[in-house]
């Protein structure tokens, strides 16, 4: 039975996201709407017409993708024709940096949604223009040639928004819709944004630092910060540093920011604790430094780490207890959703300018069911280890 990995369902908030026992997809509450059992009706007359005569398409072309939580937003592939302002059409994606296997799952999301797209006559192409590491005024020059090569619309996460800005108004003036997720382009032209709610995903962080706090304990925390200009990232640093005031017994030791690579951050981090040896708990807005295995040194009965994404090579951390929780992204969906918004917008389908999403709570009670999302998301690099597989093969 083929993994409905978005279409019909919701994310929900990260406390009850996962359950440790059976009966729940990973990350997800499986709550079918009025849509799903709308275009179950569609397959089923679908099935009546065509019969056993014509070729299984099925594997070729996936459920298509449903963008957000609003309305009708996010349903591309179900406007009648005349919605329709063209059935050519390539989306320009445009990440941080093409270094960070979160983005490069994004990647892999919209290339998802294109091809589950691309029926009836439509075809849908992802143009990737994604610098090799994070440049604001890089972003910005792709953007413009992007359009001067005659993109229908463009989706970004924005390294800078004050460098990105001029340009996404150039695009949307020319008639380019632009679309955002992850680190928005507030005050631009752009139509809509996809994304957490940045200052909670900091208050998260810390919330869930302090929790492991034994009792009488003191942490010294150090906050890790990546990219010091990117805006989504200044508003988890504010959200966590207001979340330690209500923690009498965490004192905060600094921001850290760095260069958004595993090699960056894991030697930002090595060069703060070598500074100051006082730091038993770092809260990482952002996985960077655990996106490899240099940190697994690390003692856990001497420091403890709370992060945000979940990515393969972050799941030893949480097995050693050395980050014993990580708050997930679902990054597939950056790409996948993304795609579902600009293509609504093309259709002439109302789209909400803020789509929330929600992440997803993994510690060692739910590690195998997320190393099976993660397959499912397309990621190769699963240890075996962490997989699970239920009875019937799947979760």
């Amino acid at each position: 039975m083929t993994t409905i990995r978005g279409p019909f369902f919701s994310y929900v908030p990260p406390q009850t996201a996962i359950s440790a026992g059976g009966g729940v997809k990973l990350g997800v509450t499986m709550k079918f709407n009025a849509k799903f059992n709308a275009l179950l009706l569609v397959a089923a007359s679908a099935a009546l017409l065509v019969g056993c005569g014509g070729p299984d398409t099925s594997k070729d072309n996936p459920k298509q993708p449903t963008g957000g939580t609003t309305g009708t937003a996010g349903s591309p592939g179900n406007a009648p024709a005349s919605g329709r302002v063209q059935n050519d059409i390539k989306i320009t994606l445009i990440a941080k940096s093409s270094n960070n296997p979160v983005f490069l799952s994004a990647r892999t999301g919209a290339e998802a949604a294109a091809k589950a797209l691309s029926v009836d006559g439509r075809t849908v192409t992802i143009d990737w223009r994604t610098p090799n590491e994070e440049d604001g005024t890089e972003q910005a020059r792709r953007i413009a040639a992007a359009v001067n090569d005659g993109t229908t619309a463009i989706i970004l996460s924005a390294s800078d928004a004050a460098k990105v800005k001029g340009a996404v108004d150039d695009a949307v003036d020319k008639g380019v819709p632009v679309f955002t997720f992850d680190s928005d382009v507030a005050g631009s032209k752009r139509f809509g944004f996809y994304g957490a709610d940045d200052e909670l995903v900091g208050k998260q962080v810390m919330d869930e630092l302090a929790a492991l706090a034994k009792p009488g304990e003191q942490l010294n925390v150090a906050i890790l910060a990546g990219n010091q200009n990117a805006p989504n990232l200044q508003k988890r640093v504010k959200g966590a540093e207001d979340a330690a005031k209500a923690y009498p017994f965490i004192k905060l030791t600094g921001v850290v920011n760095h260069i958004e690579s595993p090699q960056d951050a894991s030697a930002a981090v090595t060069r703060e604790m070598n500074a100051k040896p006082e730091i038993n708990a770092w809260a990482m807005i952002g996985g960077w430094p655990l996106f490899n295995t240099s940190l697994l040194s690390l003692d856990p009965a001497k420091v403890k780490i709370v992060a945000v994404d979940a990515l393969p090579a972050e799941l030893s951390y949480v097995d050693k207890g050395l980050a014993p929780v990580l708050l997930a992204q679902p990054v597939y969906d950056w790409g996948y959703k993304s795609v579902g918004f600009v293509i609504d917008k093309l259709d002439g389908k109302p789209v909400a300018e803020m789509n929330k999403m929600e992440l997803i709570r993994v510690d060692k009670s739910n590690l195998q069911k997320w190393g099976k999302q993660l397959k499912d998301w397309g990621f190769t690099d699963v240890d075996p280890k962490y997989l699970a597989i239920g009875r019937s093969g799947r979760l």
